[in-house]
């Protein structure tokens, strides 16, 4: 069981690319390349892709918090 309250939000330090965490199985990432925004809509199902979350989820290998703001504004 998770001890987060969902949606959270994180973001690569880089700042060109922007998480919504719907849970422990699901995310949106904004993706920005030059001047265009991509939205890409995940749902893990596989091994790589949930430890992804967790990552995401522990501001592990390159990604910080991040807020709502800051996502929907991209």
């Amino acid at each position: 069981m998770s001890t987060f309250e969902f949606p959270q939000y994180r973001k690569l330090v880089n700042d060109k690319s922007f998480y919504r965490i719907e849970d422990e199985r699901h995310f949106t990432e904004k993706q920005l390349i030059g001047k265009q925004v991509f939205t890409l809509v995940v749902e893990a199902k596989q091994y790589p892709e949930i430890m992804r979350i967790q990552d995401m989820l522990q501001c592990t290998e390159g990604f910080v918090l991040s807020d709502r703001e800051a996502y929907d504004g991209l």
